[in-house]
């Protein structure tokens, strides 16, 4: 069973485990932790006043008109700690018996016309907002999975779970470096969690600020291109401390960087 229980620290980040399973979670200093939830309430805020007052609606009307079935898409993700959550977004797809089990593929033929512009500007994800004003969300972190997923991912990479030592966010180092949508097989798993895991190590403000300008360059891009963004194409990170990512090979041996 993965431990809940959170309790902010001054001590340096380092990895631990917990529990017979080796279930390791990384310490965040309690500076850190306040930093980031004050930062997460105002630009939520922000976002939902500004914004999605009067996205919303829009999107509503156009949703409702598009096909039948609720508007807002609820579904349970894994967080904090492996906290479950209820997690929103906009509804894209028609109502079907494998939303909680399968992911969206491309030319899905669940998504509706509407879903379709909606995932490829990444708005149908703008509700998510709420769920960091309510404090099971960040803005900046590794980005929430399905159960299901969740524990497939776990099978292929023992500590998958470190990924769960922050709050998940709406945007993260994996997705600022190309790798949005569907994991299409194991090494995209892999890298993913590679970055997630760099991203923890080098916990800070100004990351968080690297990643959100980016986010919303890549934004732009696919908004004005009408074309997703390449792995190729993203500028690479830089980071202060650099941090070594941890090879394929390392990560199979239960070795987190």
């Amino acid at each position: 069973m993965i431990n809940t229980h959170y309790e902010p620290t001054t001590k340096k980040r380092s990895l631990i485990s917990h529990s017979s399973k080796k279930i390791a979670y990384a310490y965040i200093s309690i500076h850190q932790y306040y930093a980031k939830r004050l930062f997460d309430i105002i630009f939520s805020l922000l976002v939902i006043v500004c914004i999605l007052s009067w996205l919303l609606p829009i999107c509503f009307i156009l949703t409702k008109l598009d096909s039948k079935g609720p508007f807002f898409f609820v579904q349970k993700r894994v967080g904090f700690k492996g906290k479950i959550f209820n997690c929103l977004k906009i509804r894209t797809m028609v109502i079907n018996d494998c939303s909680d089990t399968l992911q969206a593929t491309l030319n899905d033929s669940r998504v509706t016309r509407i879903g379709k512009i909606l995932r490829l500007t990444n708005i149908d994800e703008l509700p998510q907002f709420i769920n960091v004003f309510l404090g099971d969300m960040s803005v900046v972190g590794p980005r929430p999975h399905m159960r299901k997923d969740c524990a497939d991912f776990t099978e292929l990479i023992p500590g998958y779970c470190l990924r769960h030592s922050v709050k998940p966010g709406i945007t993260g180092m994996a997705q600022i470096n190309g790798f949005r949508g569907p994991t299409k097989n194991a090494e995209s798993i892999i890298k993913r969690y590679q970055l997630d895991v760099l991203y923890i190590h080098n916990l800070n403000f100004s990351v968080d600020l690297t990643i959100i300008v980016r986010t919303i360059k890549q934004t732009l891009h696919l908004l004005l291109n009408r074309s997703s963004y390449n792995l190729n194409e993203v500028e690479e990170i830089t980071l202060t401390p650099q941090t070594k990512i941890a090879h394929v090979e390392d990560v199979r041996k239960k070795m987190i960087v």
